[in-house]
């Protein structure tokens, strides 16, 4: 109670003040191991603040891995890396129960040996590399903070946050993620190549002996304090509106939805992508030094937000329309309120 009290007597620049500090000392570590990005490192420390959970996209060699790795040893927190492979079970990553004898007494009892999924910061590397299965196993533990298994069920430690890689160009030995489970990311997080420039610099310095110390600079409870403040963000009515609208505006099924979502789209997304891109957006405007949700916050989080959401029909893939296509439409079309910035 005491903590937050003391949370809700700063005043709004001492909270952005504080969230502003701590994204700089995060960025400040990556940067001496991570070049470029810009916006892929926006989106992940957004997610992060939040408390919501990351898909990160890209061909093989972009980083993705290495950009995860290089966060969990910047913050103060326990970290696991699960390989997921076909062969994968659920119990290798909730935890199983064993049978334990007391050398003493003879008596045998059921003991519970956790999975790797009891930590902080859970790097789902190649998720997509496993079937359904297995990775349904994720989907407790990704909305309710928790894993059930032998009739039991046991807390995870907070803050938990999953970050999880796929490749999607690879299809053989593949298994496409369940609509359940994409819609559990906050975010799906797209990587692309460098530029030139940037590039080059990755080149000289990963054929060097570079190798830079990186230090623990935030820890749990701020990680957790920061989910709390971001929530004290006003935003106003117009804006959750406008988010709204947009996203309804992606179901064929709604009277607002546009000719082209009608033709193209299957399936749009549902109440949860309101609700990220609200809340992406208060963690971006305090990031940006406002205590205020804009436009452009929740225009620029729509595609993250979206394109895991919006499923494609056959008119579609004949067409070669991507659900980026069908979202930066939609931004064009659901008019903007007046007066709104």
């Amino acid at each position: 109670m005491q903590e937050t009290r003391e949370a809700d007597a700063l005043t709004d620049d001492q909270i952005i003040e504080k969230l502003q500090t701590g994204k700089k000392a995060i960025v400040k570590e990556l940067r001496k191991i991570i070049i470029g990005q810009d916006q892929v490192i926006e989106e992940v420390m957004i997610a992060l603040f939040t408390g919501g959970h990351c898909l990160i996209t890209g061909v093989p060699g972009l980083a993705k891995t290495l950009l995860v790795r290089t966060l969990s040893r910047i913050l103060d927190l326990k970290f696991k890396r699960i390989q997921f492979t076909p062969d994968l079970m659920p119990a290798d990553i909730t935890g199983i129960d064993v049978i334990e004898e007391d050398r003493s007494t003879g008596k045998r009892v059921m003991k519970f040996i956790p999975g790797p999924l009891f930590a902080n910061i859970i790097l789902a590397d190649e998720i997509n590399r496993t079937p359904p299965k297995t990775q349904s196993a994720l989907l407790e533990a990704m909305q309710e903070h928790r894993v059930t298994t032998g009739g039991k069920t046991y807390l995870l430690e907070q803050p938990f946050f999953v970050l999880a890689t796929q490749n999607p160009i690879e299809l053989e030995g593949t298994y496409p993620l369940p609509e359940a489970q994409l819609d559990r990311f906050m975010f799906n997080v797209v990587m692309d190549y460098l530029p030139e420039d940037e590039e080059v610099k990755v080149v000289t310095s990963t054929t060097s002996n570079y190798g830079p110390d990186l230090s623990r600079i935030v820890t749990g409870k701020d990680i957790i304090e920061f989910h709390r403040l971001i929530r004290n963000v006003p935003v106003a009515e117009d804006v959750a509106r406008y988010a709204v609208r947009l996203v309804a505006a992606s179901r064929p099924t709604s009277e607002t939805a546009p000719d082209f979502v009608k033709k193209w789209v299957s399936w749009g997304a549902g109440l949860r992508a309101s609700q990220y891109i609200i809340l992406g957006s208060k963690a971006r405007a305090l990031m940006q030094g406002r205590f205020n949700v804009s436009l452009v916050d929740i225009q620029t989080l729509a595609r993250p937000v979206l394109r895991h959401r919006i499923l494609t029909n056959f008119y579609a893939e004949s067409e070669k329309i991507k659900s980026e296509h069908i979202i930066d439409k939609l931004l064009e079309t659901i008019p903007k309120p007046r007066g709104v910035a």
